[in-house]
C-alpha cells in the first residue's frame, strides 16, 4: 500500500523545484506518534540545522533522509510544526546544494555563534590547562619580583621602569597609556597581540613546548608588571585599569596558548586516527580559534588606544568596560560553549 505524496515547496524563495524532483513516497509500517518522531530524529535535525557538512555529497545525503523525513510528517502529521520544520530545513539545503545561494553575512554569524564555541567546548581541557598554567607563571612573576626590583628592569628595560615611576610621582601612574594617536595605537596594539598569539600557536608545530615557554613569558611579565605597581601602592588599581583591555588581550593570549596545545599534542595522541589525520584536525581546530579571537584582540586594541587613558576622568566608564569584558570573557568561551554542545546534544567526541 503506497502512502499519500509530498510535495517538498520553498515558502521563501522565488525559486520553483520540479515537484517531480522530490515526490517521495512514504515508508509502509505503521505511523509513530509525533512526539517519539521528533525524539528519534531531533538530534540528527539539529545538527543538520546549525552544522551543515561543507562536503557536497555530505549535504546530498542529508538532503534526502530529511525529504524522506518530510514525507513521513506529511502522511501522517500534515498540520503538526514538525512538518513545517522539516519544509523549512529541507529548503534551505535544497538551495544550498543547487543554487549556492549562501549569504556571506549568515556564514560569518554561524561561525562565531556555533563553530568557535563548539570546536571550544571541544578543547576545554585544554583550555583550563593553559588558564592554569598561566596562573602558575603570574604567581612566579610576581614573586620574584616581589623579592629583586631589579626583575622589572630586566624585562621592561631602564628607559620603560624610569618612565612608569616618574609617572608614579606624578600622580598619575597609568600615564603611560595616554600617549600616541588612538587610532594609530590601535592598529599597533591589535596586530603586536595577534603577532604573539600567531607565534604562540604555530609554535605548537613543536609538540606544543614553545608555545608553554611563550604562554609563561607573557604571564611571568604580567606577573612583574602588576608587582611593581603593587609595590607603590597600586595594586587594585592595575587590575581596574591595566584590565580595561587586559581582560580581553589576556584571554586572548591564554586562548591561543590552548589553540596550539591543540595543533602541538594532536600528533602525539592520535587516539583511534592515523597521527597525520589526528595532526590536521587539531592543525583545523587550533587555527578555527585562532580566526575566532580576531575580534577579542581587536576589541583590546581598541580599549587599550581609546578607553583605558580615561580611567582618571571617567573611571566609572572603564570598571564597567572590565566588568562586561570579563563577563563576556566567561560567558563566550566557558558558559555558552559547554550550553550549546547540551542543547545540540552533541557529546565532546562527536565535535
Amino acid at each position: 500500500m503506497v502512502g499519500k505524496a509530498a510535495i517538498l515547496t520553498i515558502d521563501d524563495s522565488p525559486l520553483t523545484i520540479p515537484a517531480k524532483s522530490i515526490i517521495l513516497q512514504t515508508k509502509t509500517e505503521p505511523p509513530v506518534r509525533e512526539a517519539l518522531f521528533i525524539k528519534k530524529n531531533k538530534d540528527r535535525w539539529l545538527r543538520n540545522q546549525h552544522m551543515p557538512s561543507d562536503n557536497p555529497d555530505e549535504m546530498a545525503s542529508d538532503f534526502t533522509q530529511l525529504v524522506e523525513d518530510l514525507a513521513y510528517a506529511k502522511t501522517f502529521y500534515p498540520s503538526g510544526k514538525v512538518t513545517g520544520y522539516l519544509n523549512k530545513q529541507a529548503s534551505r539545503i535544497y538551495l544550498d546544494i543547487y543554487h549556492n545561494r549562501k549569504e556571506e553575512g549568515n556564514r560569518l554569524w554561524r561561525f562565531w555563534k556555533y563553530d568557535v564555541p563548539l570546536t571550544i567546548a571541544k578543547h576545554h581541557r585544554y583550555l583550563l590547562f593553559s588558564f592554569i598554567f598561566s596562573l602558575v607563571f603570574f604567581s612566579i612573576g610576581y614573586f620574584i619580583s616581589g623579592q629583586d626590583t631589579q626583575v622589572a628592569r630586566d624585562f621592561f628595560g631602564d628607559g620603560y621602569v624610569e618612565q612608569t615611576l616618574d609617572n608614579i610621582y606624578s600622580g598619575n601612574p597609568f600615564g603611560i597609556y595616554e600617549g600616541g594617536n588612538p587610532f594609530m595605537m590601535f592598529i599597533y596594539f591589535m596586530s603586536h597581540n595577534y603577532k604573539i598569539a600567531l607565534i604562540m600557536f604555530i609554535s605548537g608545530l613543536f609538540f606544543g613546548l614553545p608555545t608553554l615557554f611563550f604562554l609563561a613569558q607573557n604571564t611571568v611579565m604580567l606577573g612583574i608588571f602588576d608587582q611593581f605597581f603593587a609595590a607603590h601602592g597600586y595594586g587594585t588599581d592595575f587590575w581596574m585599569v591595566v584590565f580595561v583591555h587586559g581582560t580581553l588581550e589576556m584571554t586572548g593570549i591564554v586562548v591561543a596558548g590552548a589553540a596550539g596545545l591543540v595543533m602541538g599534542t594532536s600528533f602525539l595522541f592520535p587516539g583511534t586516527l592515523t597521527r597525520m589525520q589526528a595532526f590536521r584536525r587539531g592543525a583545523k581546530d587550533g587555527m578555527k580559534i585562532m580566526i575566532g579571537l580576531m575580534p577579542v584582540f581587536a576589541g583590546a586594541a581598541l580599549f587599550e588606544s581609546t578607553f583605558t587613558r580615561l580611567y582618571q576622568k571617567y573611571s566609572y566608564l572603564t570598571t564597567g568596560i572590565t566588568i562586561v569584558s570579563a563577563i563576556f570573557v566567561i560567558w563566550y568561551f566557558i558558559i555558552y560553549p559547554i550550553l550549546l554542545r547540551r542543547r545540540l546534544g552533541i557529546k565532546r567526541e562527536e565535535i
